[in-house]
């Protein structure tokens, strides 16, 4: 039987996380390395006391919401670690995100205080209440002090949010609490990757990312190791710059298959093992890495309600195709239709019961309670299970899609979509790439008069992503005469999924 670990009622994640490795002796070791230089678990411990108290000086109160819209340098962790230590709730963002969402999520979690980086300033135009830019951070670091204790918190305390996007695209604020995080490394970190301190690892998936949030923060502090951050947009070169120290690698199929396809893949001899998360890995394309670089690519399944990895292949086990097996400490179940437990081979829904789930969604009763199911959670992914007790993922259980590793609502696209002069009505749904990774793809319906040519559909892509975030464009674009609709006029998007086939 699994142990889950006992944590203390009284408990603080960044108070635990900061002092065992000063406890352990690790004062000068470096414990991050950003694109400005790199800084030892003793200088990480100082700052995230100084901004601790220098939210404390600015008035913030303990459960106060703080909005972290900020880039991956040693930053991010201060400010995260410090607004915990404090009391306070950070709050953190998509860095991907338009003004529109920001204003949205600000609003919702009535957050008092804003860290915003220089190159996300333009999206918060006239918003009070903001650290505006690296120069503020510093000034208000300066106004704390180098000790600070903790504030007295307890295990089922909230402790920080993270926005999952919901069916109706508008994001639900993921209420996650004190213990959760060691909690992930202590049942997935250690057991599965077998992290340890002289590990020194790199998340392309960003801070803000729940599975980056464990890769590049819970996990290395958890246990010692050494982080490396890249505030830059995860592309293949970018990646090959950094790819030459970590050990430890966490990607997204879509990067995985970029890199793969770039011309100057470098020598990996150092990385002992890749892991893959966010959307369901490829076969072939964990196939083709493991002959590239001869390391496997560890895919498994987490989610912003159960903060990180639940389900997993594990070293020396992989499965390409599969997302591997339960991480200890978890429970998974397969539903069919009428709610009774799945037969082997039997596609279903997947529930997940384990002692990270999220204390539920802000202000969201109804769907907190739709995917809150007392110790049960569900997934929302629908997911088979072989007689060996490996999972093989067989898509999402709405519309919603997945896009390098991050979810995008359709009704959002086809807002953007409806917003062009020449668009009449829109519907978009998932399609493979060559890679067999997920994109959008419309369907548009043109008004009169517009001719449908490959200069519109440029048009179109451009408009999209004028207006959301880079990875939520259609890839492709199909000029139909009407949408196949319900007598009611919504839209049967399984129609349109089903053309694809």
């Amino acid at each position: 039987m699994d142990v889950i670990p006992q944590i203390p009622r009284e408990y603080n994640a960044a108070a635990d996380l900061i002092g065992r490795n000063l406890q352990a002796g690790r004062k000068d070791k470096i414990a991050y390395i950003d694109d400005q230089g790199a800084y030892s678990f003793g200088e990480l411990a100082r700052r995230v006391d100084r901004f601790a108290s220098a939210l404390v000086r600015r008035g913030v109160q303990p459960e106060t919401r703080v909005f972290i819209a900020m880039l991956d340098t040693i930053d991010w962790p201060v400010a995260f670690l410090g607004a915990i230590k404090a009391g306070a709730i950070p709050v953190a963002a998509n860095t991907l995100l338009k003004s529109a969402d920001y204003r949205y999520m600000l609003e919702d979690s009535r957050a008092r205080l804003l860290f915003v980086s220089d190159a996300l300033l333009p999206e918060f135009s006239g918003v009070p209440n903001m650290i505006a830019g690296k120069a503020a951070f510093d000034d208000f670091m300066r106004t704390g002090e180098n000790r600070f204790d903790a504030a007295r918190t307890t295990c089922d305390d909230a402790c920080f949010w993270l926005y999952s996007s919901g069916s109706t695209g508008a994001p639900k604020g993921t209420v996650h609490v004190q213990s959760s995080p060691i909690l992930t490394a202590e049942l997935y970190a250690r057991p599965v990757l077998g992290l340890h301190e002289d590990d020194v690892v790199f998340s392309a998936a960003k801070l803000f990312f729940a599975y980056g949030l464990g890769n590049a923060l819970s996990f290395p502090l958890a246990v010692g190791a050494t982080t490396i951050l890249m505030s830059e947009r995860p592309t293949p070169a970018a990646v090959f710059k950094r790819l030459a120290k970590p050990t430890v690698f966490y990607g997204v199929p879509t990067l995985y298959a970029a890199m793969l396809a770039a011309d100057d893949f470098p020598q990996t001899s150092q990385l002992r093992i890749c892991v893959s998360a966010g959307e369901a890995l490829p076969k072939e394309l964990g196939e083709r890495w493991k002959a590239r670089t001869g390391v496997d690519i560890l895919d498994g399944i987490g989610s912003t309600e159960m903060l990180h990895i639940f389900l997993s292949n594990r070293p020396g086990e992989v499965r390409y195709g599969t997302t591997g097996r339960a991480v200890p400490g978890y429970k998974l179940r397969i539903t069919n239709e009428s709610g009774g437990e799945a037969g082997e081979g039997e596609v279903g829904d997947l529930w997940i019961n384990g002692p990270t789930a999220a204390a539920g969604y802000w202000n969201q009763r109804e769907k907190s309670r739709a995917t809150f199911c007392g110790e049960w959670t569900r997934s929302g992914d629908k997911y088979s299970r072989d007689a060996d007790g490996f999972y093989t993922y067989a898509g999402r259980s709405d519309d919603m899609l997945k896009v390098s590793g991050i979810y995008v609502s359709p009704f959002e696209v086809e807002a953007a979509l409806a917003s062009h002069e020449a668009v009449l009505e829109a519907a978009v749904v998932g399609m493979e790439d060559a890679e067999k990774l997920v994109k959008p793809k419309a369907y548009v319906v043109l008004k009169p008069h517009q001719v449908a040519d490959e200069a519109l559909k440029a048009s179109l892509q451009s408009h999209v992503k004028a207006r959301l975030a880079p990875y939520k464009y259609p890839r492709w674009i199909d000029f139909v005469p009407e949408l196949p609709k319900t007598a009611t006029g919504k839209i049967q998007r399984f129609k349109l999924r089903g053309t694809l086939v």
